[in-house]
């Protein structure tokens, strides 16, 4: 299996994960701290949206943070809520490749962008961040006058365990009557976390993301094995997928969960949603943000905003 020179050098610099008996505050700041090396080494950075400001709203036992990211100073402007990836337990808004990536919808899609800061695992173990990202989408629809967005253009999308998230979130707001999504974007998505489909899919442990790994975050994040077999914990155990909103789906080949997001958009299909299905050559799990040293990632957002304009646009209401 060939890699591009720049994915082979983005895997052999796998930052140091940190000692695993530390506390987890600790370990979360060691990969933080790692996660913002690699994006000043392989990212491009993207410039500051035209307003970019936190928020805060109140959730059920607690209260989270969103930062709001407008293109211009235009109203009813279509609404996107991006959901950060980091195994359930890692992550926010605030690292680097997730602010830039945050700009770069907003901007090259002329989208206000919503960025939900959810509560992580084990603190608070599944369902409070799927209720979280859910009450996110809620409070961007509920204050769309206030941050220049229109309630009925809107779409959600997820990197890796906020691919998940943002699938599950999908699911409560069709069962829940809202609010209403144009579109589902689901990037390098883990939608099996019996972790079957990864078991099965042959890519080997060299490429970034392995069977062990995943199977922390899952454990980490499901109160019980047995949660796993749960559709709003694992969106392809969802008995009827009919009645979702059209969805583009985005792997990497050299990604062992590649397969999840190929059966899925299979499923999808199958119930009558419209889905649009790439698997990226020579890609890798994290490669999709290597915008700095890879032509292959600036493809993938390139094609990715291109999604994103012609769902919000006029001529897909």
């Amino acid at each position: 299996m060939e890699l591009d020179e720049a994915v082979r050098t983005f895997l052999s610099t796998k930052p140091d994960s940190g000692d695993p008996q530390a506390p987890l505050p600790q370990r979360r700041a060691t990969i933080r701290a790692g996660v913002d090396s690699l994006f000043a080494m392989f990212g491009q950075p993207v410039s500051p949206a035209h307003t970019e400001r936190d928020i805060a709203f109140d959730v059920t036992n607690g209260r989270i943070r969103a930062r709001v990211y407008r293109p211009n100073d235009e109203t009813a402007l279509p609404i996107h809520v991006f959901l950060h990836g980091g195994g359930f337990w890692l992550g926010s808004i605030d690292e680097h490749v997730n602010d830039a990536t945050c700009r770069s919808r907003c901007i090259g899609a002329g989208c206000v962008v919503v960025a939900v800061d959810y509560r992580l695992a084990p603190e608070h173990p599944f369902p409070t961040p799927l209720e979280d990202c859910y009450a996110g989408l809620r409070w961007a629809a509920e204050s769309a006058a206030e941050i220049g967005g229109d309630p009925a253009n809107m779409s959600i999308g997820g990197v890796s365990a906020g691919a998940t998230l943002a699938a599950a979130v999908a699911l409560l707001a069709r069962d829940r009557q809202g609010p209403p999504l144009r579109l589902q974007l689901l990037e390098v998505p883990p939608l099996d976390l019996t972790l079957d489909g990864m078991r099965a899919s042959g890519v080997g442990d060299e490429f970034g993301i392995t069977v062990d790994e995943m199977a922390l975050c899952r454990d980490l994040y499901l109160p019980s094995p047995e949660d796993a077999r749960r559709p709003l914990a694992s969106p392809l155990h969802a008995a009827d997928l009919a009645g979702l909103p059209a969805t583009r789906i985005m792997t990497a080949q050299f990604d062992p969960l590649r397969h999840d997001g190929e059966r899925y958009a299979d499923r999808l299909q199958a119930a009558g949603v419209p889905v649009s299905y790439a698997s990226y050559l020579g890609a890798v799990h994290g490669s999709l943000a290597l915008t700095g040293t890879w032509p292959n990632a600036r493809t993938w957002q390139d094609d990715l905003l291109q999604c994103l304009r012609e769902a919000h646009s006029p001529a897909h209401r």
